[in-house]
């Protein structure tokens, strides 16, 4: 038998007025021992057995007290990578790659929206019919996307996308068998040399992961800039460091700052290398600009499903900025890039370095791609037998070949 929702509500009215009144407001051990106190002797709880009522005295607590809510105890386990709200009645978690539905809801759409209108607000965000959407990054880093109820036609919906305390060696990825000690050698080699370097993959494939490992590689004196939608790197390793994040309008829809802007004053900021944490639309051509005015060594990611997925995808999100000639913007990423990995997830869940190669020219209308690893079932991922075709930035500054 569930206690029901109006009474749940009630409680925790009641329990924030009683908090309120009695001064404990910074003691939250008093105030933990006043819901308990008054959870275990309410009358309209008595036919529940105890361990249901010890159950309700966190969830109120948690919900009272915490940003997070009833979701607090989920951004507490670290083995959780993402929280997904479906309305009130539907929470699922992402543990170990698999997707699970927990046995936990909202007693209401009001409590639901309270919690994202709070968490929103912590961050100095706005969520409303007007502004129904809302991307934001919690004090540890995670990742926040809410969309209100106007919009979501079984919402209000919220996805937190966790990320780990500590960043990911090389050492780790090659552990999880993400990638092999010769190509993770082989990567390394590619950043020293100043190789522009783009990662893609689908979602939760690991490109953010290992754009922070590749990051690593980068040589301690030289000055990086790093730009973001919603700052999510932990470039802990890098002393000459400038971040940059964007910032959405306000209600009055006055300053917005975007990635497009970000890039372009971050050429004035005399950076060695730039980093962009991801590019999603016409802010791929300043990030282009950028990769081909002298930024050698410059990283960046983007969705798609392969690597010759993304150079069209690049295509598409230049022509949003400029319509220039096909050719043109062809020319422009093979003269950008140097290196495209791509990553997935495979069925069993783990994620794969599934391909890297060289984008080393653009001619009769076709891409000249240079697959140099590649992945099979079989053999996992495995070098090719082709070898770098341009070696020019590797003699430059004296990297092994």
């Amino acid at each position: 038998m569930d206690i029901n929702n109006d009474v749940i509500i009630a409680i925790m009215e009641e329990l924030r007025k009683r908090i309120g009144n009695n001064d404990c407001e910074n003691d939250e051990q008093q105030i933990f021992k006043l819901i308990e106190n008054y959870i275990l002797s309410e009358e309209r709880l008595q036919l529940f057995d105890f361990k249901v009522k010890a159950k309700l005295v966190y969830r109120v607590y948690y919900s009272i007290r915490k940003d997070l809510g009833i979701l607090y105890p989920f951004s507490r386990d670290k083995d959780i990578t993402e929280i997904m709200v479906n309305g009130k009645d539907n929470i699922f978690i992402e543990r170990f790659g698999g997707v699970e539905k927990v046995n936990q809801k909202f007693t209401s759409v009001e409590e639901l929206e309270e919690l994202i209108r709070r968490i929103a607000g912590r961050v100095h965000r706005e969520i409303n019919e007007l502004n129904p959407i809302v991307d934001a990054r919690l004090p540890d880093g995670s990742r926040v996307n809410a969309v209100y109820k106007n919009i979501a036609l079984n919402g209000p919906i919220l996805t937190i996308r966790k990320f780990p305390e500590k960043a990911f060696s090389m050492k780790d990825l090659i552990d999880f068998g993400t990638i092999t000690e010769e190509a993770a050698e082989f990567l390394n080699r590619m950043v020293v040399a100043g190789e522009n370097i783009f990662i893609s993959g689908g979602t939760g494939s690991g490109k953010t992961s290992l754009l922070n490992v590749l990051s690593n590689y980068i040589p301690k004196e030289e000055r990086i800039i790093v730009i973001e939608d919603s700052a999510e790197l932990q470039l802990d390793e890098i002393e000459n460091i400038v971040r940059l994040e964007c910032r959405n309008a306000n209600i009055q829809g006055k300053g917005l700052v975007d990635m497009q802007q970000l890039i372009k004053t971050s050429l004035r900021m005399r950076p060695n290398r730039i980093i962009v944490g991801e590019v999603r639309g016409k802010e791929v051509l300043d990030m282009l600009q950028a990769f081909n005015t002298g930024h050698d060594g410059s990283l960046s990611t983007g969705h798609a499903n392969s690597v010759s997925g993304m150079l069209k995808r690049l295509e598409t999100m230049v022509l949003q900025a400029v319509n220039f000639p096909i050719d043109a913007i062809r020319n422009q990423i093979a003269e950008g890039i140097d290196i495209m990995i791509h990553l997935g997830r495979l069925p069993d869940k783990s994620r794969r370095v599934l391909e890297i190669a060289e984008i080393y020219g653009y001619e009769k209308n076709k891409y000249s791609i240079n697959s140099l690893f590649k992945y099979d079932v079989k053999n996992g991922l495995t070098r090719t037998e082709n070898q770098l075709k341009n070696m020019d930035k590797l003699l430059l500054r004296g990297v092994k070949t």
